[in-house]
């Protein structure tokens, strides 16, 4: 017992310094957005109490980013982005993936294979050609050139699709054999039964596009089409950095896929651990 209480109270130090070190960063940016752009750092060293409590607070680096830096348009771009690929997106892949999983066609595994493929390539290998196909449909800085490219995900396909291979096949051919067309049943049975994948479908292709900041960079040009990874760039000038104004759209950019992540993360872990990697 003595053994186990000794190993019980090692990985809980272990678990408290991972913390630590995740957390102290992102502490350090929350609090340095309150304080004036010449107290950032002047607290670093030495290493004091100073340093995660502001001793002069300020609203400055919020309210410059609405009035002079536009965030208001910025953030609304973002949501428009994110909320239209999830919700699109869930359509497409689940679509994609239904087929995958009940349906027989020639060259289906080849396919399957290339989906797989598709999230094992670094997105840097396929930029270039990405940018010549958006570019040649004149989709460059509109909001089809953000969007459209996001929609399709082979990792969210496969989780789809494992999640089908394990429903009974007997309950939708006899819901097909007393009439249900296949739109019907993959509407009003198989989505129904899919909560949890499609919530975890739907977080990461929100995080996808949420964190994206390649590809806005290469498919947008004017200000009109900015998302927030692309805008946190615009802090850092040739002669300064505005690091309280940074550390502030860095903490807001933060809070938004926490809040949508804490309330949902018991329907991510059923969706991922039921989707039958484990096979």
């Amino acid at each position: 017992m003595s053994k186990g209480k000794s190993n019980s109270a090692f990985f809980f130090c272990i678990h408290l310094i991972i913390a630590c070190l995740v957390l102290l960063p992102l502490l350090f940016a929350l609090v340095s957005s309150f304080r004036p752009l010449t107290e950032i750092f002047r607290y670093v060293s030495p290493f004091s109490w100073r340093t995660f409590i502001p001793t002069e607070l300020t609203f400055d680096a919020y309210t410059s980013l609405f009035t002079a830096r536009g965030f208001g348009r910025i953030f609304l771009n973002t949501f428009l982005v994110t909320f239209v690929t999830v919700i699109v997106g869930v359509f497409i892949n689940s679509m994609a993936a239904f087929a995958f999983s009940k349906f027989e066609f020639r060259g289906k595994n080849t396919l399957f294979l290339l989906v797989l493929v598709t999230f094992m390539i670094p997105f840097e290998v396929i930029a270039i050609p990405l940018y010549n196909l958006v570019d040649h449909l004149g989709w460059i800085d509109t909001y089809w050139g953000l969007i459209v490219p996001g929609l399709a995900n082979g990792l969210v396909i496969f989780l789809f699709r494992q999640f089908f291979m394990d429903m009974p096949t007997m309950l939708l051919e006899s819901a097909h054999l007393d009439g249900a067309s296949w739109s019907t049943i993959y509407t009003k049975i198989v989505m129904p039964l899919s909560k949890p994948v499609t919530i975890s479908a739907g977080l990461l292709l929100f995080l996808f596009q949420w964190e994206s900041f390649l590809w806005p960079v290469i498919a947008t040009r004017s200000k009109q089409y900015k998302v927030i990874q692309v805008a946190m760039s615009d802090f850092v000038t040739e002669h300064a950095t505005f690091w309280n104004e940074m550390f502030a759209a860095c903490t807001l950019a933060v809070l938004v896929p926490v809040l949508v992540l804490l309330p949902l993360q018991k329907y991510f872990v059923q969706g991922v651990t039921g989707t039958g990697i484990k096979e």
